[in-house]
């Protein structure tokens, strides 16, 4: 019995290293498994045992390991069309150095290649500003329908410490099977660390507000424009808090480097609501002429030259990966009536969706459900005990009465 049990725990073991070499059985991104030094895993695995707390990884990828109906090709916020862009989220700082590639293929830390053929997709590889996250942008203007691809970081890539990664990591995705361009997500600079931005105000009218991420307003806007929050301000602070809010309160009368803060974050916000009202070729125009009821809209780039609306107690549903991005260009006013719902399915993010609304003003019904990044010209406006799992960002006021507002997931 003995030796029955111990070879069971030894085919048990070989099980599991199995597993985790190919990311399968749950090992998939941000399983937090591990595997032996070198062995090639997927992101989201640790790395070498007892290593994952030192060691560099890649945390996730965009698009995500097995996506499929991927876009061939993307428009950025300059309106510039690319082939669809690869990127690796590290665990940690990293050596732009020993990743970036520019020009095309001088260095092969960060590589994207053809799955079945292995032909090498020439591109550049850049690192953001935190020289936390790589992206691979292919050379030519998109990728090809109904392809699989495979990006690779190997060791070469090294932290801020020149700790180099103990395993190279590879994931793999398949394109559409027709050519479909991608809008690039808006990029919110500084006003994405906020659930609640505004620049004139923000008041709770009725309480209580369930606010789940930071709030604050600006430039020179004060303290005392938000209301029904009793706040609560340390002396010398730099942001106070309220029972209200399962985050920071910010406003330009506290202390540095607040007021520099929040002045940055209203700029940000006002280049958002300009680059999505500037995209370019839009996918559909004027849809249902406004009326969003009991429609299912795929991702791309909507636009409406008049009042967008979802009657009482109706549903729109928003249907794609997690890797989509919604755009919804509207000229005129925003308005969801009582008991509406704007649901996901197939995966799809709140923090690709954007609602950017020129008109006076956005206004979600009583008990009103709804997902997205708002960008209004004017103000944001509840009904009472609406819900959103949104970031609110207004230009004038955002005004709530007993609302819960929890900031997108990553």
């Amino acid at each position: 019995m003995k030796l029955l049990r111990n070879l069971y725990l030894i085919l048990g073991s070989l099980l599991v290293a199995g597993l985790v070499a190919c990311g399968g059985g749950g090992g998939g991104e941000g399983s937090g498994l591990t595997a032996a030094p070198g062995v090639t895993v997927a992101p989201g695995l640790a790395g070498s045992p007892g290593g994952s707390a030192t060691d560099p990884a890649v945390n996730s990828s965009s698009p995500s390991n097995g996506a499929t109906n991927v876009s061939t090709s993307t428009n950025s916020r300059s309106n510039v069309v690319t082939g669809t862009a690869v990127s690796a989220t590290f665990s940690q700082k990293m050596d732009v150095a020993t990743i970036n590639s520019s020009p095309a293929g001088t260095l092969l830390t960060f590589t994207l290649k053809e799955t079945t053929s292995g032909n090498n997709v020439p591109g550049t590889v850049a690192m953001n500003a935190a020289n936390t996250v790589a992206t691979f942008t292919p050379s030519a203007p998109a990728l090809t329908p109904n392809t699989g691809y495979t990006a690779t970081v190997t060791t070469a890539a090294k932290n801020a410490s020149g700790m180099a990664m103990a395993n190279p990591v590879a994931w793999s995705f398949t394109t559409r099977t027709t050519p479909f361009t991608a809008q690039a997500p808006v990029d919110l600079g500084l006003a994405g660390n906020y659930a609640i931005f505004a620049k004139t105000g923000i008041d709770n009218a009725t309480t209580p507000a369930v606010i789940t991420g930071d709030i604050g307003v600006g430039p020179g806007v004060t303290s005392t424009a938000i209301t029904g929050f009793a706040l609560n301000l340390p002396a010398a602070s730099a942001f106070s808090t309220s029972a209200q809010v399962t985050g920071k309160v910010y406003a330009f009368d506290y202390a540095a480097p607040t007021p520099v803060n929040v002045t940055t974050a209203s700029n940000d916000m006002g280049t958002a609501y300009t680059d999505a009202a500037g995209r370019l070729l839009p996918d559909v125009v004027d849809l249902a002429v406004g009326n969003l009821a009991g429609q299912t809209l795929p991702p791309g780039l909507y636009r409406w030259g008049s009042n967008v609306t979802l009657p009482f107690g109706t549903n729109v549903t928003l249907s794609g990966g997690p890797d989509d991005v919604w755009i919804f260009q509207i000229t005129g006013t925003l308005t969801t009536g009582a008991a509406t719902s704007v649901f996901l399915s197939g995966g799809a993010k709140a923090k690709n969706i954007f609602w950017q609304v020129a008109g006076t003003s956005v206004t979600l019904g009583a008990d009103a459900r709804f997902e997205g990044v708002v960008l209004a010209q004017n103000a944001i406006n509840f009904g009472s005990q609406a819900s959103t799992n949104s970031r609110l960002l207004a230009q004038t006021a955002v005004n709530l009465d007993r609302n819960t507002v929890t900031q997108p997931a990553p």
